[in-house]
């Protein structure tokens, strides 16, 4: 992301203006770079149900997803009616005000764990129009206004465990994962009217245990543009993969093998571009990946794997060389991104099921009880803050224009350093 830069003269201000935008906004799961990771600065660090909120909006719900942010507005994802109604919700960021909800009636009896509610991906915007992939009710466009622009059924998500992907915007396509249940596939659908432009099926899950529960990253790596996505094995030992796919045409380009049976955090780039981490479930392989490839680049491109991990549920961060997780059992570790050798582990406690968020050189990090731990993004541990909001929290933190967007079960909290 770019930001303001010293300048004189009325070209370069209209050149500076124009990339500004893009670092104020959070417009996907993940942010404007799909890594975790902010060029924000000077965000707050403590935090209370009071301290540095500028606002508060109750919810009507629980829900996993986090918001996405472009200019003044929010949008949520938000499961209704015990996940009969599905909705996308429009938030006033200036005053957390509901500006307009749309409903999408879900008609398929799903199933899911229960710490995976209905409507737990987020939904992605391009400034124009905001999606959603609210799974057997299908995929919904809206504009800023509320109004409906399509509505596309993709057909039932059976699960046990529920779903959890979030919608990808490349070019002029939506790409959307829709599994691990029977049938599992992965589309591309013209983002202006909805229409199917490629599909490629994979193997469907049905297990009451294996799945992903991912979304694919799209990166630039060797020339090419590359729709990476982790897909779970179907045995207990782990023959999962990343594959790679051309996200113009759904050509596949390479595969990965080595990752385990269950995937929930997405896959973690360099800034870069020129490593990939995945990360399995369950106490499964973690594995990393040079990007760029051809065919079955298991040999060649694969770095390093560990078989066996701590469960893990989030997705972590990149920087600096070194690959940074939060552990589900309280820890949170450093590896070296090289080597995935270990530099640090430290308990943080709670359940961390939350993401990783890294800004201004600072490591964000929610548990499950609403506490958020800061750190520094360093390779010795030192844990700047801890902060109680004393609400179950399962989504993510955003962060936008200078402000951090929590969402808890009961609340959507926006968090602003006082000046």
């Amino acid at each position: 992301m770019t930001r303001y830069s010293p300048f004189i003269g009325c070209t370069i201000l209209i050149a500076a203006a124009a990339t500004t935008l893009p670092a104020e906004n959070w417009p996907a799961w993940r942010g404007p770079n799909a890594s975790g990771v902010s060029d924000e600065r000077d965000l707050a660090i403590t935090w209370s149900q009071t301290e540095n909120v500028r606002w508060k909006t109750p919810l009507a719900g629980p829900g996993n997803s986090t918001p996405v942010v472009w200019g003044d507005r929010l949008f949520l994802t938000q499961s209704l009616n015990g996940g009969r109604t599905r909705a996308l919700v429009a938030i006033d960021r200036s005053s957390g005000k509901k500006l307009w909800q749309h409903e999408v009636a879900c008609s398929v009896a799903e199933t899911s764990h229960p710490d995976n509610p209905p409507c737990s991906g987020s939904a992605a915007t391009d400034g124009t129009a905001v999606y959603a992939h609210f799974a057997s009710a299908g995929v919904v466009a809206c504009d800023f206004a509320g109004k409906e622009l399509w509505h596309r059924e993709l057909g039932p998500v059976l699960h046990k465990w529920g779903n959890g992907t979030s919608p990808v915007i490349y070019k002029n396509l939506l790409i959307v994962y829709q599994g691990p249940g029977e049938p599992t596939f992965i589309t591309a659908l013209d983002k202006r009217t909805g229409k199917t432009v490629w599909e490629k099926k994979e193997p469907g899950i049905n297990s009451p245990v294996f799945g992903s529960w991912s979304t694919p990253v799209v990166i630039t790596a060797g020339g090419r543009d590359e729709l990476i996505m982790p897909l779970p094995g179907d045995r207990v030992g782990g023959d999962g993969e990343f594959k790679a796919y051309d996200p113009l045409t759904g050509e596949e380009l390479w595969r990965c093998i080595g990752l385990g049976t269950e995937v929930y955090a997405m896959p973690i780039v360099s800034a870069a571009r020129d490593l990939v981490i995945g990360i399995s479930g369950h106490n499964g392989p973690t594995m990393a990946v040079r990007p760029g490839g051809r065919g079955d680049v298991t040999d060649t491109h694969r770095l390093w794997r560990t078989a066996s991990n701590p469960q893990r549920i989030g997705s972590g961060v990149l920087h600096d060389g070194h690959l940074f997780l939060a552990d589900a059992d309280g820890f949170a570790e450093c590896l070296d991104a090289r080597s995935g050798e270990r530099v640090w582990k430290e308990r943080l406690g709670g359940k961390l099921w939350g993401s990783m968020l890294l800004a201004d050189g600072k490591l964000y990090v929610t548990n499950l009880e609403g506490q958020t731990f800061v750190l520094a993004a360093s390779t010795q541990f030192e844990l700047i803050a801890k902060n109680d909001i004393g609400e179950r929290t399962y989504a993510a933190l955003a962060v936008s224009q200078g402000e951090l967007l929590l969402r808890t079960y009961e609340n959507l909290y926006c968090i602003t350093k006082r000046k």
